[in-house]
């Protein structure tokens, strides 16, 4: 301790030393008041005259030798901003965000086996904390647009507008974002990628602070989205905005798949020893890129020879009129036959077939997908953002109900690059256009992506705009000229709203209180929905034992450990290895229940209550404030420790004092605080 001081007065000596030599070389430069306060401010000076007066210096060595440290000392290159309070981040140092379903809101009746997508109404810094409990690295692809700040009122901190005279305008954005990134970044999966549109206001900015957060290296590419037109914006029309591409892991990112990949190669090559010349059938109605009536026949194609064996080869509506026997030198027999049968082809590169065609040279040709792509670091010809308004004005019947939304074509770009069965999560959901474009390229692709939307309600913008628009999308709706737009029917929708708990990790009916309400959270977790009435027969208190179950598999929540040895005689009755029961027990600790479900450990997969939570609780994570604690509970915390001192069995008393742990095993006398 006593080292500590020292350093600490010899560096401020150091420090005072210097502001003396740079006031009696230079002189004092002025004062001027700011804020209530003044600052002196000194004039430029050569570094090295400097230098040259702390040589001449009578002091000791090591002294002079520490002062010329601090002036050598070279500046480190960064982003460096006022870090600025917020009110949604204090809010959780004393109490933690969970999640409640507005059941009122469902859209489930699509068929089984669709996406259930999910929406939450939260300010998104809350909202983004509660899904670590349950998502830390889950997620594949988070796509935001996030405000831009360009002080026209499209930026609110702490529930004001940051205008355009804002001296801190750039640090509070910084700080908001700040916040928002790290924890994004506890969420992504190891393949996680995140998509972020923003404009020039603050594109630099944002990059120096991805580049910290996640990394340099791990930038995929700074993309520019070109505009078309563009708006006016001074001396130069503004024609672009960004989209900032970074990953977890940019080392086990393979080459982006899908999307705009068609090539096209001939089927057949020159003959030679290796490629030998045979007959293969084709069938009328085979494509034939050619005028009506167009007709060869005998041989053609020069050096890659194609014979005519029988039938007519002429073109009728671009397809073959008639059956026809060619020989040729075909290179890819086997996916002929498979395409041909009807049946999903690939070539030995993993290439989608597409088609087999003929063009008007005679030739038959290959169209396939490119099982990889690399994407252009500048996106022309996508959509523009006015595509983007014009849409939601066509689907609210001609009301301007939110400006500036994206267009789906860019999102289901971007989508397309990353694997179809991915989990998408959108914090700045506003219009709700992420979920919109990822509904729209499941249906183009087959895909089985799924959505997290996150927005605040203000304005009603999550409800009246967010949750309408896509309720339209998977109901279907009336466009403006009073066409019928169908539906995406192969999609659910859940609408969730925040609550908090006490943040009291003291209080033993806290913990309690937290792991009920986390369940819906472990609803969209393992993306099981459907809460049973009854479990093995009998009807539960919810406070005690929940029980859920659809085509995604089978879960329980076990809120109150007494009921423990009760249930497993009918856990052995409705799990099974092929359709296991997820169960999750609450536990006042890492205790798992290993012995206790021992007998039944080959059907169910047992998880004690999530770490996440517990961490959250007792304040052993960096994404969260650090908790505030009033003098009552530090009171409380001091007596508990007194009581961990004692021996186990009078602790195990004195937390259950509100509990009867004394319970009969036999289903026929369990207590009624338990069966409903």
């Amino acid at each position: 301790m006593r080292l500590k001081v020292i350093r600490f007065l010899r560096l401020h000596f150091i420090i005072a030393i210097l502001y003396l030599i740079i006031f009696s070389a230079k002189g004092v430069g002025g004062a001027q008041k700011r804020g209530g306060k003044y600052t002196v401010m000194a004039k430029k000076m050569d570094l090295g005259a400097l230098r040259q007066q702390i040589m001449e210096l009578h002091i000791d060595k090591e002294l002079k030798h520490d002062l010329l440290e601090v002036i050598n000392e070279k500046k480190h290159y960064g982003l460096v901003w006022e870090e600025s309070s917020e009110e949604a981040w204090d809010e959780m140092q004393d109490k933690l965000p969970v999640f409640v379903e507005d059941a009122t809101k469902r859209l489930d009746s699509a068929p089984e086996g669709s996406p259930n997508h999910v929406l939450i109404e939260a300010d998104n810094l809350n909202a983004l904390a509660a899904l670590t409990y349950a998502y830390a690295g889950k997620i594949d692809v988070i796509y935001i647009d996030p405000p831009y700040n360009t002080g026209n009122k499209d930026f609110i901190y702490n529930d004001s507008f940051v205008d355009k005279e804002d001296g801190y305008r750039h640090s509070k954005w910084l700080s908001f974002m700040n916040r928002r990134l790290n924890i994004a970044k506890q969420l992504l999966s190891e393949r996680g990628v995140i998509f972020i549109s923003i404009d020039d206001n603050e594109q630099a900015d944002l990059k120096l602070l991805c580049d910290d957060i996640f990394g340099e290296n791990n930038c995929l590419v700074n993309m520019v989205w070109d505009l078309g037109a563009g708006t006016s914006a001074g001396h130069f029309t503004r024609a672009h905005e960004y989209v900032l591409i970074y990953a977890l892991k940019k080392s086990l990112i393979p080459n982006f798949s899908g999307g705009e990949g068609v090539i096209d190669d001939r089927a057949l090559k020159k003959k030679s020893a290796k490629n030998a010349e045979f007959n293969y059938s084709f069938k009328a109605g085979t494509k034939f890129e050619a005028p009506d009536g167009f007709e060869l026949s005998g041989e053609w194609g020069g050096s890659e020879k194609t014979k005519l064996i029988s039938g007519r080869f002429i073109c009728e509506n671009k397809k073959l009129k008639e059956d026809v026997v060619l020989a040729a030198c075909w290179t890819q027999k086997n996916q002929m036959d498979s395409f041909f049968a009807g049946n999903e082809t690939f070539d030995s590169k993993g290439q989608k077939v597409i088609e087999f065609y003929f063009r008007d040279n005679g030739k038959l040709y290959c169209r396939k997908e490119r099982d990889t792509i690399n994407p252009p670091s500048v996106l022309r010809n996508i959509a523009t953002t006015k595509q983007g308004s014009a849409l939601l004005k066509d689907m609210f019947e001609g009301e301007v109900v939110f400006d500036f939304s994206k267009p789906i074509k860019l999102l289901t770009f971007l989508f397309s690059l990353r694997p179809k069965d991915s989990t998408i999560l959108d914090f700045f959901a506003g219009s709700g256009t992420t979920l919109h474009a990822t509904m729209q390229l499941n249906s183009e692709d087959g895909g089985h992506r799924k959505c997290i939307l996150v927005t605040n309600n203000e304005n009603n913008i999550c409800e009246k705009v967010t949750y309408e628009r896509n309720k339209r999308v998977i109901n279907g709706y009336t466009n403006q000229k009073g066409e019928e737009v169908p539906g995406l029917t192969h999609n659910n929708l859940r609408y969730y709203k925040t609550e908090f708990v006490p943040r009291d990790q003291s209080n033993f009916k806290s913990r309690r209180a937290l792991m009920a309400s986390l369940v819906d959270l472990l609803c969209i977790k393992n993306n099981i929905y459907q809460e049973q009435e009854t479990f093995g027969g009998k009807k539960f208190k919810k406070n005690v034992l929940r029980y859920f179950k659809d085509e995604a598999g089978q879960m329980l929540v076990v809120l109150d450990e007494r009921v423990v040895s009760i249930i497993i005689p009918m856990i052995a009755e409705v799990a099974t290895k092929q359709n296991p029961l997820k169960v999750y027990v609450y536990s006042d600790g890492a205790y798992a229940y290993e012995d206790e479900f021992h007998k039944v450990m080959p059907v169910i997969e047992l998880c004690a209550m999530p770490d996440a939570f517990l961490q959250a609780l007792e304040g052993g994570t960096d994404i969260l404030p650090k908790q505030k604690y009033s003098e009552a509970m530090m009171k409380e915390f001091q007596q508990n420790e007194e009581l961990a001192m004692q021996n186990e069995e009078v602790v195990k008393e004195a937390l259950s004092d509100d509990y009867d742990y004394v319970l009969k095993e036999k289903e026929d006398n369990v207590t009624n605080d338990i069966i409903d």
